[in-house]
């Protein structure tokens, strides 16, 4: 009885055994927060003792979710153009380059925040360190810091931010960049090459200018490091925020694992108007919405009137997530509102097609709740995404800048009528 009693306990004492984590996503932008915040709560859920640096905060955290809140770092987010629907055009070579400022003065504001230099101060431990890789290379000095094991998140799948960290391969011939829109599936000779030049000239920017700048950020936070190459390149583990189900077949060192559809939860009950909204929908329902980082209302005047002229002639019903109170010559079949709960929506039976930027949170939940998407990508990955969707047949994408109302108004009689 004895012997019984002292395996239970010793049981026990195994399942409740807990890691002491720190997760850093220092990314102002609602999408990447989602992600860090669910891994977060999800961990604190299981028990373990995590303390989380962000810009935004959870309302209701875990007993054991300790929540650092950076604020400052929305004034990155502000400091940026304020109309993002002026990327459309953008070469991806400018939007390479501009985010090189960006990484640096993110990385930056994480750690010279007073919160953050009391704990890099104090006799804290952590059992591991988890940061999310944006261009912060200098964070991968945490790890060091902390003589802990150190985790690197990427939100955008595989990519040359984390391939160099690992030696993961990224063969120009058939891996297309992330931020060139073609899949591997039909590059021709020319797109190769391009994807070659591109990627060459990606490279060369990380090496001579972004690394550089990083390494004086880490060295001037963490004074006394050694060599900063080798602690950059220390990483035990990569997560990847993807999936092979909306991806492609790319290289994967074995310490690289795709997590991608973690953040997705349980459908839940919508609030009543909207629950009625939706359930006397007969003919189902467009849900329209550009993200976190777009403002719908700065959308060209041109754009958004073809937008309402085709969405206003349709029968089913549509819902628009909007950023302001008021839309003009809203049409009557058409409900705005700030926030939707995206999930939910998807989820409801009479959600017939998602109208999306083409963001990879987007593209990964509207697959999970299998509703076909059409995709209007402005910047980033947002274009690759959109053309694997179209490849794999679970959607279309339009140049957002240059749509017609035929080419609309034709793109979603096919999505509503095709049955596949």
């Amino acid at each position: 009885m004895k012997l019984a009693a002292l395996l239970l306990y010793s049981v026990i004492l195994n399942s409740v055994y807990g890691l002491k984590l720190l997760i850093v996503f220092p990314v102002p932008a609602r999408s990447h927060y989602i992600l860090g915040n669910s891994l977060s709560k999800g961990l604190a859920n299981l028990g373990h003792d995590v303390t989380f640096i962000a810009a935004f905060s959870e309302p209701n955290p875990p007993k054991t979710l300790k929540q650092i809140v950076l604020k400052e770092l929305g004034e990155v987010r502000d400091e940026q153009p304020r109309n993002m629907f002026e990327m459309a055009d953008i070469s991806p070579f400018f939007q390479i380059f501009f985010l090189n400022g960006i990484g640096a003065m993110m990385t930056e504001r994480v750690l010279e925040h007073p919160d953050t230099q009391k704990l890099l101060h104090s006799n804290e431990k952590f059992d591991a360190v988890i940061m999310e890789q944006f261009m912060s290379d200098a964070l991968t000095a945490l790890g060091h810091h902390f003589n802990a094991p150190l985790i690197v998140f990427s939100t955008l799948g595989a990519n040359r931010w984390v391939n160099n960290l690992v030696a993961n391969p990224e063969p120009a011939s058939y891996v297309p960049d992330l931020f060139l829109s073609t899949s591997s599936e039909e590059m021709a000779f020319t797109e190769r090459a391009y994807n070659l030049i591109f990627g060459m000239v990606a490279q060369l920017n990380l090496y001579y200018l972004v690394y550089p700048k990083q390494k004086k950020i880490a060295e001037k936070y963490f004074p006394g490091i050694p060599d900063f190459e080798k602690i950059h390149s220390n990483v035990s583990l990569v997560l990847l925020n993807s999936h092979e189900s909306i991806g492609q077949p790319v290289p994967h060192v074995p310490n690289m694992i795709d997590i991608g559809g973690y953040h997705v939860q349980p459908p839940k009950a919508l609030p009543k108007d909207l629950q009625d909204f939706m359930d006397s929908a007969k003919e189902g329902i467009i849900y329209f919405s550009m993200g976190s980082n777009l403002v719908p209302s700065q959308m060209p005047i041109r754009t958004k009137n073809v937008i309402l002229k085709v969405l206003g002639s349709r029968k089913e019903k549509v819902l628009w997530k909007w950023d302001e109170d008021q839309l003009e010559n809203k049409p009557a079949n058409v409900k705005i509102s700030k926030w939707f709960p995206q999930q939910d929506i998807l989820a409801h039976p009479n959600c017939k097609l998602f109208i999306t930027h083409g963001g990879l949170l987007s593209t990964t939940e509207t697959v999970t709740m299998g509703v076909p998407i059409l995709a209007f990508p402005i910047f980033g990955d947002q274009k690759l995404n959109a053309k694997r969707a179209e490849s794999l047949g679970f959607g279309k994408s339009l140049e957002f800048s240059s749509i017609t109302e035929e080419e609309l108004a034709s793109t979603l009689n096919e999505l509503l009528s095709n049955p596949k």
